[in-house]
């Protein structure tokens, strides 16, 4: 017999079905025996007759029997099975009682014991609804004659510079771990005009805080012939748009099942000065911040623009040479069209217009301290009529966070790496 799947029993009422997936709960009452099976598209209660012994959960099995429609029953309906069998038993009781597994439980346990808490209905589902946005990420680009490319990431110095490089040894040379694929894609302009990638990037920052990751998916854009870095802007509106829809109709059970909010966008993300999102932090929200907006800022800012113009994104633009990777188009007057999205008082995009003239990137590497010769094959492209260009990098657990509202950015990765884990 043919496997159905959980979510697709509600069409066969009065059929007999056979299910396989893992024991997820189990319960005796005696003379009748309860069960939830899981597998891949969700949960379904299944009906024994007392008396069997029943495996551990999480030990993976196959049920025949009879679809039959029950009020009481999650979903309206459940199986009467005639036969269970073992494919595979769970040696052991889990680490974490995976019906029972909620956010609010030790994270260092979730995290620890990922291999297994990971199969746990809210555990997944935040993944299901990240491969929504990469899918809706990827469809809108293709639409837009974009190309996606694959670059490297072993480099041999970092895009941004700095010292938050993990450094690799490299047949007895120094290599890196890419800090982004900035440099890369925006060769690549020269061939395509219009590139994407999909693709983790490494940061070795000393963070311990429930936004930073060390090793994080990054959804890079470039494009090629921009008139500013409003076209930027406006591509990426559209983008966030399209991938929100592509969540909401391919994840819509599992936005549901995490309680996940609607995001409030208008028709046009609004454009806030960096000069004047200071002037706001300091003056009508009363906080201190450093020379770049800090995580606190961050989070006024969104909850400010929230109340008042209803509005969870909003662009932070013009930002000053002094705090942008020196590939930013500066505009002559010590800022530059750089730009952060915030989503939610949550920065999830970088961006802006890039240079595209050799002479000012030299100049900009100069100012910032950095040896242009470590670039050198970078400028050289610069040479051969390289034409205006921007993009944006979006990176795909924070967007996650807010967008479901999970309390730590680790629960958006399957198994997520920071200053102090490596496994499992």
């Amino acid at each position: 017999m043919k496997r159905t799947l959980t979510a697709e029993a509600k069409d066969k009422v009065g059929e007999e079905v056979k299910l396989q997936g893992w024991l997820h709960w189990r319960r005796d009452l005696g003379g009748v025996q309860f069960i939830l099976l899981r597998d891949r598209s969700g949960l379904i209660q299944v009906v024994l007759p007392g008396g069997q012994k029943l495996p551990l959960p999480e030990s993976a099995i196959s049920v025949r029997g009879e679809v039959v429609l029950n009020a009481k029953a999650p979903g309206g309906f459940e199986v009467l099975a005639s036969e269970l069998s073992v494919l595979q038993p769970s040696a052991q009781a889990t680490p974490v009682e995976i019906p029972k597994e909620e956010w609010r439980a030790n994270p260092e346990t979730l995290l620890s014991y990922r291999y297994v808490t990971l199969r746990g209905e809210k555990a997944r589902a935040p993944l299901q609804v990240q491969a929504a946005l990469v899918r809706g990420f990827r469809r809108y680009l293709d639409s837009q004659g974009f190309t996606e490319v694959f670059t490297p990431k072993l480099v041999r110095a970092g895009a941004e510079g700095g010292a938050n490089l993990f450094e690799v040894d490299y047949f007895g040379e120094s290599a890196y771990l890419a800090q982004s694929p900035q440099l890369y894609k925006q060769i690549m302009v020269g061939v395509y005009e219009r590139v994407y990638e999909v693709a983790p990037v490494w940061r070795a920052e000393e963070h311990a805080t429930s936004r930073h990751l060390n090793e994080y998916l990054s959804l890079d854009v470039e494009m090629g012939f921009i008139q500013s870095d409003e076209d930027v802007m406006k591509l990426e509106e559209e983008l966030v748009k399209a991938m929100l829809a592509e969540a909401q109709s391919s994840a819509a059970r599992q936005l549901e099942l995490l309680g996940a909010e609607t995001p409030k966008a208008p028709a046009q993300i609004p454009r806030v000065p960096y000069s004047e999102a200071k002037r706001i932090v300091k003056e009508e929200l009363g906080l201190g911040m450093g020379a770049d907006l800090n995580d606190e800022a961050e989070r006024a800012l969104g909850e400010y623009f929230a109340e008042r113009y209803q509005t969870d994104f909003v662009f932070i633009v013009q930002y000053p040479e002094s705090v942008r990777p020196f590939y930013t188009y500066p505009t002559g007057d010590g800022l530059t069209r750089g730009y952060d999205l915030l989503f939610r008082g949550l920065e999830i995009t970088s961006g802006g217009q890039r240079i595209h003239d050799p002479e000012i990137i030299v100049q900009q590497l100069e100012k910032k301290g950095m040896d242009p010769e470590r670039f050198r094959d970078y400028i050289e492209v610069f040479k051969y009529g390289m034409p205006p260009h921007g993009g944006f990098a979006i990176g795909a657990e924070r967007f996650t966070q807010k967008l479901l509202g999970l309390p730590n950015v680790r629960y958006a990765r399957a198994f997520p790496r920071d200053r102090h884990r490596l496994e499992p």
